[in-house]
């Protein structure tokens, strides 16, 4: 992954729009899946909160956004709500 990756990663997650549920699944580079029920940002750093704690019983997760691979968005979301993320239609 790039820069301008991690750089466009972090902005997806700064300008999450308020109708779409803060829920998701992010995959990261280390081939791990960390579902999260809500984050915050520091710099270019993610801090993820799980529902539930992994195997070694942590709830949260901190990681770069050069660490991340994808986003998984487990909600069923119209897509033109994601156009306030930045995305647009293609015809």
């Amino acid at each position: 992954m790039g820069a301008n990756t991690a750089k466009d990663m972090r902005r997806v997650f700064a300008e999450w729009p308020v109708s779409v549920p803060r829920t998701g699944m992010v995959v990261t580079t280390f081939g791990e899946s960390i579902p999260f029920v809500s984050y915050m940002l520091s710099g270019d750093l993610l801090l993820l909160e799980r529902k539930t704690p992994d195997a070694q019983g942590a709830r949260r997760v901190i990681l770069g956004f050069d660490s991340i691979h994808a986003l998984k968005i487990l909600d069923a979301i119209e897509m033109p709500r994601f156009t306030a993320m930045g995305f647009q239609g293609v015809n």
